[in-house]
C-alpha cells in the first residue's frame, strides 16, 4: 500500500555431483524470485573452471533450456537481484566472477555494507580495480586477494572487515561456501538432497526443488561443502544477532520458515494482534494482495468480520520493461490494483496492509476503493511506523521520504484520507513472533542501528 519496500536479493547454491545442478538452481531461483525482479544469475564449476550466465530479467526470461544445458558441473550458485548499493545496470549483476590467485570464485550476495568506500577506495589505492559498482564485487576481491593458505583462511580474514549485512553462496573450483554476517541480518539455510547439500536465502526454495530443510546458517558461521561432506567453521561472532524483522512481516515467502517459525502463521498473530489493538466497527476485511493476507485472515479471524477480497492484483506489472504511455500511466494505481465494486458498495470497510512507506500510493488506493463504492475506509497496518532507512539491504527512502519521519499518524490519516488509521505496536509486532525483541534488527521503527551508520549519509550515493 506503500511505494512498496524493494526485497533484498535472493541467493542459492548446490553442491551435487552427478545432478543437473544448474537446472536445480534454476528452480531455487524461480521460488525466490519475490527477493528481486531486476536480473538472474548462474555460475557453474565443473572441477576445472567456472562458467557465468547472467542477463537482467526475471529469471524465467533470462534462462532458455539451451543456456541451462551449457551449465554443465558439480557446484553451482544462483542469485536474484533487486539493487540497494549499485544501480541496476547490467554490469551489476550477479554472481560476480573472480580471476584471483587461488583461482575462480563466484559470488552471490544478500544484504548491504556500510563501509563499502572505505573499503573500495583502500583497495583502489592498493592497485585494484573495480568494473562494478556493487559492495558484492568488493566482497569478492577482498575474499579472493585476502592473505591466507586456502579459501577459509581468506573468508575468516575478510569477515571482520565487513560492516553490515552479508549472507553470501560462493563458488571455486572444488568447494560450495555459505557465509553469514555476525548479526544475521539477512537469512540463509542449509538443505539435502539425495547426497547433494544445497544453500537457500529461504526454505520455500529447497521445498520448490524436493530438498529437505536441515538447518539455519548460524549468524557468523561458514559452511564450507566439498567432496568430504559439510563442515561448520567459525567465521566472525558477535554477542547480539539482528535479523531484519522485515522477513517476517514482508519479504519472505509466507510458506518459509525462518527461526522455527512459519511466516504465514507469525502474519496471522500480527493480524490479530492489531485487531485487539486497533478494533473498528466494520463490514469486512479485506487484504492489499499479496503480501498481507495472512494478517487480514488474522484481523478477521480476531474481530469476528468477514474476510473478503476487495482488491484484485495484477501480478506481473512493473515486472516488465516496457513503460506505460502517457494514457496508461495517468491510470495509475490501476495498473496494479483492480477493484471489486460488488463486494465493497456500501461496506465498512477494513483494508490490511504491511507498511507505508512514502504514502503516495495509500491515498489512491483509500479513493479506489471509494469510487468502487465503500461507504467507510479504514487502514490497519501489521507493523509500526517506518520513521527511519534501512542501511542494511532494503531499499526504502530517504528519511526525508518516509511519511512517519515526517508526520504524526492522525496527520498521515488525513494524507490518505482514511476514515482511521492503526499501526501494530512495536511491542505487539514482536510479541506475534514470539521472539526476543532484542534479536532483531528494528532500526526502520527505532533508529537503534545494530551497526555503527553515518546518520547523514545518503545510502544512495552509494549507487553510481
Amino acid at each position: 500500500m506503500s511505494g512498496k519496500l524493494k526485497e533484498a536479493c535472493g541467493v542459492f547454491g548446490i553442491y551435487g555431483p552427478g545432478e543437473d545442478v544448474a537446472r536445480i538452481t534454476f528452480f531455487g531461483l524461480y521460488a525466490l524470485q519475490h527477493r528481486g525482479q531486476e536480473s538472474a544469475g548462474i555460475a557453474v564449476s565443473d572441477g576445472e573452471r567456472i562458467r557465468l550466465f547472467a542477463h537482467m530479467g526475471l529469471v524465467a526470461q533470462v534462462f532458455s533450456e539451451d543456456q541451462l544445458s551449457r551449465l554443465s558441473g558439480h557446484i553451482a550458485v544462483g542469485h536474484t537481484r533487486y539493487s540497494t548499493t549499485g544501480s541496476s545496470k547490467a554490469i551489476n549483476i550477479q554472481p560476480i566472477l573472480v580471476k584471483g590467485p587461488r583461482g575462480d570464485l563466484a559470488l552471490g550476495h544478500n544484504g548491504n555494507l556500510v563501509n563499502t568506500e572505505y573499503l573500495r577506495q583502500e583497495m583502489v589505492e592498493d592497485g585494484f580495480t573495480f568494473s562494478t559498482s556493487t559492495d558484492s564485487e568488493v566482497i569478492a576481491k577482498s575474499i579472493s586477494y585476502a592473505p591466507g593458505h586456502n579459501w577459509i583462511d581468506a573468508i575468516r580474514y575478510t569477515m571482520p572487515r565487513l560492516l553490515g549485512a552479508y549472507s553470501l553462496v560462493i563458488a571455486t573450483k572444488d568447494e560450495l561456501f555459505g557465509v553469514r554476517d555476525p548479526l544475521g541480518v539477512r537469512p540463509l539455510c542449509i538443505g539435502r538432497l539425495n547426497g547433494s547439500w544445497m544453500l537457500a536465502s529461504e526454505s520455500c526454495a529447497l521445498d520448490t526443488v524436493g530438498a529437505e530443510f536441515v538447518r539455519e546458517v548460524q549468524p557468523g558461521e561458514i559452511v564450507a561443502i566439498g567432496p568430504d561432506g559439510l563442515r561448520s567453521l567459525d567465521g566472525c561472532k558477535t554477542e547480539r544477532s539482528a535479523l531484519c524483522i522485515f522477513e517476517y512481516i514482508y519479504f519472505a515467502r509466507p510458506d518459509s520458515m525462518i527461526r522455527d517459525r512459519l511466516l504465514y502463521s507469525a502474519r496471522q498473530e500480527m493480524g490479530r494482534q492489531l485487531a485487539q489493538e486497533h478494533p473498528v466497527d466494520a463490514d469486512i476485511i479485506i487484504p492489499v494482495p499479496d503480501s498481507a493476507v495472512p494478517a487480514a485472515i488474522g484481523y478477521s479471524q480476531q474481530s469476528g468480520i468477514s474476510f473478503s477480497e476487495g482488491l484484485i492484483k495484477s501480478r506481473y506489472i512493473g515486472r516488465t520493461f516496457i513503460q506505460p504511455d502517457q494514457r496508461i500511466r495517468e491510470v495509475g494505481i490501476n495498473l496494479k490494483f483492480n477493484p471489486l465494486p460488488e463486494v465493497l458498495k456500501g461496506k465498512r470497510v477494513v483494508v490490511v496492509d504491511d507498511s507505508i512507506v512514502r504514502g503516495t500510493t495509500t491515498r489512491p488506493i483509500v479513493r479506489l476503493l471509494r469510487r468502487a463504492g465503500a461507504s467507510e475506509v479504514h487502514v490497519r497496518i501489521h507493523a509500526p511506523p517506518m520513521r527511519h532507512p534501512c542501511y542494511l539491504g532494503v531499499d526504502t527512502a530517504r528519511r526525508s521520504e518516509l511519511i512517519a519521519a515526517r508526520l504524526s499518524v492522525p496527520e498521515i490519516n488525513d494524507y490518505i484520507e482514511a476514515d482511521s488509521l492503526g499501526y501494530l505496536s512495536l511491542e505487539r509486532l514482536v510479541r506475534s513472533i514470539d521472539l526476543p525483541g532484542d534479536s532483531f534488527c528494528l532500526a526502520c521503527f527505532s533508529g537503534d542501528y545494530p551497526v555503527p551508520v553515518q546518520l547523514e549519509l545518503d545510502k544512495f550515493s552509494l549507487e553510481r
